[in-house]
Order: structure tokens, then C-alpha cells, then sequence
């Protein structure tokens, strides 16, 4: 079987999606991706690029990101397409954050599986947008409530909503308006631990939850020239690739958890030069570390909620401090807060003192810790992108 990948251009997501081409290929299939132009390299894999030159996301507001991501919803339709024809694809695994996979798996004839690289997509009643920190709220208030949240997330990504709206009817695709739309409606291939994500009884049935697609690099051991006192608490603190550049916000981190006595690491992603992390009042500062081997040892994790360290987290069992910053890191951090896994902070609670407070109130409750020997347990089990394979075969099979 061919199968053509479509994502975005965004580390967590291309490192996802290469993992599952991988077990795909592994089973001896075919993967080929579509890339915009620009992108990083895809070794092992066909890759078609797109014509034309490079774009680059604007470092603006809400809206003139969602202006350029219809234009790349526009412009991997209209040149993509033709492309996917050429192939033969038997399937279409496609990014839930970009419509164009479905509308291209459509146009094909072809089914389409969605991937959720962060917090699923998937319309649930009770269950708010990614990006809110709101709870679980089934309720007749909570659905008024997630109603106008839909209603002002449509007004944002109206110029987007247009282009797949557009193209729908040029293609002769029925009636699809918004990104929503555009999702699998048989399967969704999640990067979540079971039990992790809201309650979803409408529309949990087609989502697998496989747990982390890409497999933990467990050659990589404890950096050698870190050494920890084992007679104190070790705080790992970690902003992501794309948020590490925050030198403040670390070094307030930093010094807040020093005055509880722990011990702090620092990992910015290679984000600060030399000069910002000599700045940071922390043990260690280190661009990157071997992450899977830190939160073996540490007692605490400060992030930014992005999804992929918190799974690493739930794997490990280390509680968690979370700082969302952007995208869907409010929605991983209220599911953290749901669960009772840790605790979050808001904008307004990021000074030193009050992260100071929580470090110290988590570093002496067992409670968290307790309850996330279930998640770990399962982080064991969780079979990653080898399992998404015989569920996309078996979709496959079933569409002949």
C-alpha cells in the first residue's frame, strides 16, 4: 500500500509523522511526503516539494497566522494535488491542523486517516477547543459556554474556513465549511497515553490512542558531567524548541525553585546563546539533554505543557509544574490539572514567588505522584506508531 503524508513544518509534528512513515515502511509499504517548500529534509522517504518559493510563518498576531495558514491550505491543494494524483496513493495520513489533507483525500477518492500530533481535534460536546484551559464540562452551561468559544475561534479562522469552503465546491466535495469538517470521520491516530486526554463518548470509538509515536532514544544515559546530590530534589525545567528562548521566564524559574532547596537543570533547546544562559541561576544550563534519562531521576518537571514532555512526564511519573505558553499547551495543562497530576499557573502567576509556592507545595505532596502510576504503567504498554499500522491496513481494506 502507498500511503502520502501531509503535515505541517513544525518539529514535534514532522519528528511524529516520520516515526509513523517509518513503521509504515517498516511493513513494507510505500510513504511518500508532501513538503512545502523550504522544509526540512525527509531521508528514507519520497518527498514532493512544492513549486515555488519559501514562506515562512509571519511573527505576528492571531489573525496574521491565520491568514498564512489558508494561504498553505490553498497553495498545497491547488499545487499538491496534482502531485498526490501522480502517485497512486492508497491512503491519505493527514495532519488534523492542516484541512488540505482531507480535502486532497477526498479529491483522491482515497481514505483518510486524521493524526493528532497534539491535543485531538476530534468535536466532542463537553470538551472545549485545545488551545482553552478550560475543564471537562458536559453540562447545558458548559456546551452554551464551548458554543461561543467555536463561534469566535470560527470568526479567527474565517480566512482559512473560506479557502476550504471554496475549494470544496471547485472540487465537488459536498458541503465541508471549516477545518472540523475536514477530519476523518473513521479514524484518528492520537499521540496520547489512554486515559490522558477529556471523556469523549461521542467520538472516542475512531480515535486510537497509541501514546508517543516516535520511540524514546534509550541509548542516550544521564549526562556523565551532571551530578546530582541525591540527598535533595532535582527540578528539571524545560520551555520546548520553540519557547526556550523566554531567558527571563527560565531564569525566574530557576531562582524560584533554587530558594526550595532543589536543585535545578535547565535545558533551553538551543535557543539562548551563550552569554543568556550563563544568566539563568540554575545547577545546569544545557541546551539539550537527554530527556527520557533526566526525568528518570528528577522529582519535578517545570514545562510548558507541550505534549510531547508531558507524555515523556506521564512515562516517568514525575509530576508537573506547567507554564502554558501558546498553541495547545493551555488544553494539555488543564488536563494535567484534571487529572491531578501536578498544577498550573496562569500569565499573571508566573513571578517568582508564587512559582517558588507551587514547586515547593509539589515537591512535598505524594499525591501526584500516585496518581501517575497508572499513566505510566500504560506509557509501557502504549505500542506508538506500530500500532497506528495495522489500523490504517485495516481501514484500507475495508474501503476496497
Amino acid at each position: 500500500m502507498h500511503a502520502l503524508f501531509v503535515t505541517l513544518p513544525l518539529y514535534s509534528h514532522l519528528r511524529g509523522f516520520q516515526a509513523l512513515a517509518r513503521a509504515w515502511t517498516d511493513r513494507g509499504h510505500r510513504a511518500s511526503f508532501l513538503v512545502l517548500p523550504g522544509g526540512p529534509p525527509m531521508p528514507g522517504f519520497d518527498a514532493l516539494t512544492l513549486p515555488g518559493p519559501s514562506v515562512a510563518p509571519p511573527p505576528g498576531n492571531v489573525l496574521a497566522l491565520a491568514r498564512h495558514g489558508a494561504r498553505q491550505t490553498e497553495r498545497l491543494c491547488r499545487d499538491g494535488l496534482p502531485m498526490a494524483r501522480s502517485l497512486g496513493v492508497d491512503v491519505v495520513l493527514g495532519d488534523q491542523m492542516e484541512p488540505a489533507s482531507g480535502l486532497i483525500a477526498r479529491a483522491l477518492g482515497v481514505p483518510l486517516v486524521s493524526v493528532a500530533c497534539a491535543v485531538p481535534m476530534d468535536p466532542e460536546p463537553g470538551v472545549p477547543l485545545p488551545f482553552l484551559s478550560w475543564p471537562y464540562d458536559p453540562s447545558a452551561r458548559g456546551l452554551k459556554r464551548q458554543r461561543a468559544a467555536e463561534a469566535v475561534a470560527g470568526l479567527l479562522m474565517a480566512p482559512q474556513d473560506r479557502v476550504v469552503a471554496r475549494i470544496s465546491r471547485e472540487w465537488g466535495l459536498g458541503d465541508l465549511r471549516s477545518l472540523a469538517d475536514c477530519l476523518s470521520p473513521r479514524l484518528t491516530l492520537a499521540q496520547m497515553i489512554p486515559g490522558f486526554d477529556y471523556p469523549r463518548p461521542a467520538v472516542g470509538w475512531r480515535i486510537a490512542e497509541l501514546g508517543p509515536f516516535a520511540p524514546p532514544d534509550l541509548a542516550q544515559g544521564f549526562p556523565p558531567d551532571i551530578r546530582p546530590d541525591p540527598g535533595r530534589p532535582l527540578v528539571y525545567v524545560s520551555l520546548g524548541t520553540i519557547m526556550g528562548r523566554r531567558a527571563g521566564v527560565l531564569a525566574r524559574i530557576a531562582a524560584a525553585c533554587r530558594e526550595c532547596g532543589a536543585q535545578v537543570l535547565v535545558s533551553h533547546g538551543g535557543c539562548l546563546d551563550g552569554a543568556q544562559a550563563a544568566a539563568i541561576p540554575a545547577d545546569w544550563v544545557r541546551d539539550f539533554v537527554p530527556q527520557r534519562a533526566v526525568l528518570a531521576r528528577a522529582d519535578l518537571c517545570v514545562t510548558h505543557a507541550g505534549l510531547n514532555t508531558v507524555l515523556e512526564c506521564l512515562g516517568a511519573g514525575v509530576p508537573m509544574l506547567a507554564l502554558p505558553l501558546a498553541y495547545d499547551q493551555p488544553g494539555v495543562a488543564a488536563r494535567i490539572r484534571h487529572h491531578g497530576l501536578g498544577s498550573v499557573l496562569g500569565p499573571l502567576q508566573r513571578g517568582r514567588r508564587p512559582v517558588a509556592q507551587a514547586v515547593a507545595a509539589l515537591l512535598a505532596d505524594p499525591g501526584p505522584r500516585a496518581r501517575l502510576r497508572p499513566f505510566a504503567a500504560r506509557a509501557v504498554t502504549a505500542p506508538g506508531a506500530a500500532g497506528a499500522v495495522p489500523l490504517v491496513e485495516a481501514l484500507v481494506a475495508g474501503s476496497r
